[in-house]
């Protein structure tokens, strides 16, 4: 079984990937910790250094590398991940578990604004600035997202809850 979470950073895709994985007993992966292993080298490194063309073109090899193993496991994708080259398109044609955590932009908010810090898309943002950006960012996002076989809508549910939804849902 292959499963994979796709959605806005701080939707919980990590959080949720890791206790989901835990439950079914099978690998979690996480896209970004992949490539940082494989290229040794920090995301934010793999941006500044290589660049984003670089990097867009190493996350689709490494999504290809994991689906190739044909090994069970929850992969957990960065937020941007569905939306550049043809990635939507390998994960669902690669499994019928791709699963969409929808959360509300009030809520994003709230969990981002908490480790604004680390999240270079948004560290130099103000916080009033952040909903117009993130509203912006989804909308453009949107279509990508909604490409997935499901979508659990997240509101302010526990981690535990997400996992029974997608749990329900399995192929």
């Amino acid at each position: 079984m292959q499963i994979v979470l796709v959605g806005y950073m701080g939707s919980g895709k990590s959080t949720v990937g890791r206790e989901l994985a835990k439950r079914l007993k099978i690998n979690f992966l996480d896209l970004d910790s992949y490539i940082e292993k494989k290229y040794e080298m920090s995301i934010s490194d793999l941006f500044s250094i290589k660049g984003e063309i670089f990097f867009r073109k190493a996350e689709i090899l490494c999504l290809n590398e994991i689906f190739a193993t044909n090994d069970d496991f929850v992969l957990s994708t960065g937020g941007g991940t569905p939306c550049y080259g043809d990635n939507i398109n390998v994960m669902t044609n690669n499994t019928s578990n791709v699963f969409y955590l929808s959360v509300p932009i009030p809520e994003l908010i709230k969990r981002l604004v908490k480790e604004k810090e680390n999240r270079p898309l948004i560290a130099n943002i103000p916080e009033n600035e952040l909903p117009e950006f993130i509203g912006a960012h989804l909308f453009e996002r949107s279509y990508f997202y909604t490409k997935a076989h499901h979508t659990i809508l997240v509101q302010q549910k526990k981690a535990a809850e997400v996992v029974n939804d997608i749990v329900e849902k399995l192929v």
